[in-house]
């Protein structure tokens, strides 16, 4: 049997594995096949020089992170590559819509790519543009559309952000989201006066959002579901809701369950449950904190040594943190392995082809969104940079 025949195994070192939590796993990623591949991508970045810049999201294996010039998450990495113009090549270790962001905010001539296409988002899949536009003409039939603003999570296509561009709408990251909600709910008067948000494409977000940091109650968040008609909603729900969520979620953050967190505090001592805020709400209200994974990574660095943490995010970022802090018992959240499968489609093989492939002088798999969709992208992301207050992080 080989490494990927493998089954979802469960983490943690010990006797009883049903029991035991870790960041390892026996079922782990493989190495990379060729052992030349770490001269070869290094002598490839040292050829391009000053023309190559290459991003790595925190979720990246480590095979491909330690490339990146510059870590983070995907609109940190986007500003970063807009703070590098005279760069001509921007390589972006991530998924397609992170790309996508990167080249709505470099200039014409900087030429952003994606090492291996099939990097997608499933999260970002879920909501499409038709259906957004479906769902904005059904909510025009219900006589609700005036009231409403559209708000998109940063994890989204380009073309979805163009829509909430040309309807008013904005751009949020998990870490502003608050900010971009009350900017939102502010266009149409406030709350009070019956103004809705349409938020996409993960419902948690928006509802961890919402009811925790916004006193809305979980009553007044209704649920679109595209693949039913009107959304799967009456119309007296619609006019009643306050948050209308699309029914979309990330599939790493969406495992994590309450029970694995009750687990945890009777098995481990003073453990701290720290999660991202695109997990359900039921592990959310569980947790002792919830932010951002920038949020995340900084709680870790600042904790004292010989603290206890069960981290509720991707695998590879927690992994890294243990690793990095061995003073503190670090542990994955769930039993069973987490990596996000897309993420991971970014590996050295496709890294070093990309970087070999400029050095010869060949650009392979640019990402270029259409000059129509960047205006009214651009017109979105542009109105999350003027919110005030808050770091635009997610």
């Amino acid at each position: 049997m080989t490494t990927v025949d493998l089954p979802l195994l469960p983490l943690g070192r010990g006797v009883d594995r049903a029991s035991e939590r870790g960041v390892e796993c026996p079922g782990d990623l493989p190495a990379a096949s060729d052992p030349d591949l770490v001269a070869r991508a290094l002598a490839a970045k040292e050829a391009l020089g000053e023309r190559l810049f290459v991003l790595g999201h925190h979720y990246q294996r480590d095979e491909v992170i330690q490339f990146a010039d510059v870590t983070g998450d995907s609109f940190k990495l986007a500003r970063d590559a807009a703070g590098r113009p005279d760069a001509e090549f921007v390589v972006f270790c991530g998924v397609h819509f992170m790309a996508e962001s990167a080249d709505i905010l470099t200039g014409p001539e900087q030429q952003v790519i994606l090492p291996d296409l099939a990097a997608g988002c499933s999260m970002a899949d879920m909501a499409r543009l038709p259906q957004v536009e479906a769902a904005w003409e059904a909510l025009a039939a219900a006589g609700v559309q005036d009231s409403v603003v559209p708000v998109t999570y940063m994890n989204s296509s380009a073309d979805i952000k163009a829509f909430c561009g040309r309807n008013g709408g904005v751009v949020c990251t998990s870490s502003n989201a608050d900010v971009a909600l009350e900017w939102a709910f502010e266009q149409k008067g406030g709350l009070d006066a019956g103004a809705k948000v349409l938020f996409f494409p993960d419902q948690h977000l928006g509802r961890n959002t919402a009811v925790l940091q916004m006193g809305i109650s979980l009553d007044e968040c209704v649920v679109w579901n595209p693949h039913l008609p009107g959304g799967g909603l009456t119309v007296e729900e619609l006019r009643e809701a306050k948050m209308i969520l699309w029914k979309g979620h990330c599939s790493v953050h969406g495992r994590f369950s309450p029970k694995v967190v009750d687990e945890l505090r009777a098995t481990i001592p003073d453990v701290q449950i720290l999660v991202h805020p695109e997990c359900t709400h039921e592990v959310v209200l569980k947790a002792d904190l919830v932010g951002s994974t920038e949020f995340i990574i900084k709680t870790i660095e600042a904790a004292p040594s010989g603290s206890a943490w069960a981290i509720g995010t991707e695998l590879n970022l927690v992994q890294r943190l243990a690793n990095e802090h061995p003073d503190k018992r670090i542990v994955f959240l769930d039993k069973n392995v987490c990596y996000c499968s897309t993420m991971n489609r970014i590996d050295l093989p496709h890294l070093v082809w990309a970087l070999e492939s400029l050095v010869a002088g060949t650009v392979v798999n640019r990402i270029e969104v259409d000059p129509d969709t960047e205006r009214d992208a651009l017109v979105a992301l542009q109105r999350m940079l003027d919110l005030p207050g808050k770091s635009h992080r997610d």
